[in-house]
């Protein structure tokens, strides 16, 4: 598309011209693109990490709702996602300072993955008949552990996986001959990174599935906690205003 596009544009380039010196308002409009439309939204606070601008500011924690009566799916209002504290990466409920060197569109784009994620989870568990309250505990729960249990799982792999790197890039290496001069340093690069994922990924996923299965039954087991009646009547004032 973005050739054929190309193409179009400069397929003639003395109607082009034409257009340009004929333009009614003068040729300093000409240069304005047809489909130029600023995008207008609510301005994150400073250093958050996130482009979402439906986003709420965290999830109830005053009470925490019984499991209740389950049931099929059913319709249901999206959950909104919730927007990370300035500076962090929010799993769930897990929160990591964003280091320095992680470019900020990198991070606003995993942030926004995981606050989506999260959030999809939540009015799943919603459409089966569980409160706001409960749904938001299970699924940042769930995500929380996930990123703890691939943080460990990757750990854990970290011994194993130099092991098959330094394998892999010998690999590379003899394989790399073939293919001299340059097989000489690609040949051990992409062999050792290759051999290196092939062993870490499987147990971070590992972990991850394992943290989220255990994430889960944390937040469905959680007990009830009632909401005082002072916040009954605050959250009463707050709906009518």
């Amino acid at each position: 598309m973005a050739l054929i596009g190309t193409g179009t544009a400069n397929a003639d380039p003395a109607q082009a011209a034409v257009t340009q010196s004929e333009h009614p308002a003068g040729p300093e409009f000409d240069a304005v693109a047809p489909n130029a439309t600023p995008y207008v939204g609510q301005q994150m606070p400073e250093n958050t990490r996130s482009s979402l601008q439906w986003s709420r500011t965290g999830p109830e924690t005053d009470y925490l709702s019984p499991v209740g009566t389950l049931h099929a799916p059913t319709p249901v209002a999206p959950v909104p996602p919730i927007l990370p504290p300035p500076g962090q990466f929010r799993f769930g409920d897990q929160l990591v300072p964003v280091p320095d060197f992680v470019p900020v569109d990198t991070s606003i784009q995993i942030n926004d993955a995981s606050a989506n994620t999260e959030a999809n989870l939540a009015t799943f568990l919603d459409s089966v008949g569980l409160e706001r309250s409960r749904s938001d505990r299970i699924a940042s729960s769930t995500l929380g552990s996930a990123a703890r249990g691939a943080a460990v799982g990757s750990t854990v792999a970290t011994p194993f996986a130099m092991a098959a790197s330094t394998a892999g890039a010998v690999a590379g290496l003899v394989t790399g001959v073939v293919f001299l001069p340059i097989g000489l340093v690609a040949g051990p690069i992409l062999g050792g990174m290759a051999a290196y994922t092939a062993v870490s990924v499987p147990f971070t996923i590992v972990g991850a599935g394992i943290g989220a299965a255990v994430g889960a039954a944390s937040g469905f087991l959680a007990p009830p906690r009632a909401a005082t009646p002072d916040s009954i009547a605050d959250d009463a004032v707050m709906v009518s205003a």
